[in-house]
């Protein structure tokens, strides 16, 4: 299946990541070709990529909502989800604690983008998305994450049998989860082997999956509000696990 990928960082991250097939390069008439766009097309080029210039109007019914296709489109193959073998076995490779991204039921491909973005950000070996009512990698999650999300591996899997199978592997399961049920976060080791769940938006984390959960771990709130939404959640929880990497604690 072809699509769409719009936007200078997502059109270049793609091309940089080399995963995925190249097609069609459409460039808008009139746009200076330096800079990133310069590279894009040399890069284009060299995965012999179709390049051609479009006047902007045929940009514009490519990019999809409130995406800014910037002057650039790439025609491409569809996402190459991974297995959770391989990325169980980057962790094996990596010669650091396996560290996990596991999203249970992210239905926004923002959130969901913007989560990969932090994901990649902090280096993890993967992220673990359900099978079903859950967004996938689609071209507004490659937007929405700038194009992080071609240097990740993602899969695809039920939530619970992916749990089981990073126990196995020595992995510690830590659910974000708000409420009283869930432990503090100053009071969870972060930095072992490390797979950390993250909820949707409205619900957070279904039970079944709670329940495989080695610990729930909340944020602190000292404001007025008493949540953040899940890609803010999930950052700093991300962020947390990172520094206790690096500490060692």
């Amino acid at each position: 299946m072809k699509e769409w990928i719009t936007g200078r960082n997502p059109v270049y991250e793609v091309l940089k990541a080399g995963r995925r097939q190249v097609f069609r390069l459409l460039v808008a008439r009139g746009v200076e070709e330096k800079g990133r766009l310069m590279e894009i097309i040399s890069l284009a080029a060299r995965r012999k990529a179709v390049v051609e210039r479009v006047p902007r109007q045929q940009l514009d019914s490519l990019a999809s909502g409130a995406e800014s296709h910037q002057g650039v489109a790439l025609e491409v193959s569809g996402f190459p989800y991974s297995f959770l073998s391989d990325i169980l076995e980057a962790g094996r490779t990596s010669n650091e604690p396996l560290f996990i991204l596991m999203l249970d039921m992210i239905q926004n491909p923002q959130n969901l983008g913007s989560l990969i973005r932090s994901a990649e950000a902090v280096g993890v070996h993967g992220v673990v998305l359900p099978l079903a009512r859950a967004a996938g990698i689609t071209p507004a999650v490659v937007h929405a994450s700038s194009g992080a999300v071609e240097h990740v591996q993602v899969c695809q899997s039920n939530l619970a049998q992916a749990i089981a199978e990073c126990k196995e592997a020595g992995a510690w399961v830590v659910g974000l989860e708000g409420g009283d049920r869930a432990q503090p976060a100053e009071s969870i080791r972060l930095d072992g082997s490390l797979v950390l769940v993250v909820g949707n938006e409205g619900e957070g984390i279904r039970p079944l999956v709670a329940r495989s959960c080695d610990v729930l771990m909340r944020l602190p709130m000292r404001g007025k509000v008493d949540s953040l939404n899940a890609a803010a959640a999930g950052t700093v929880a991300l962020y947390l696990a990172l520094m206790a990497r690096r500490q060692g604690k």
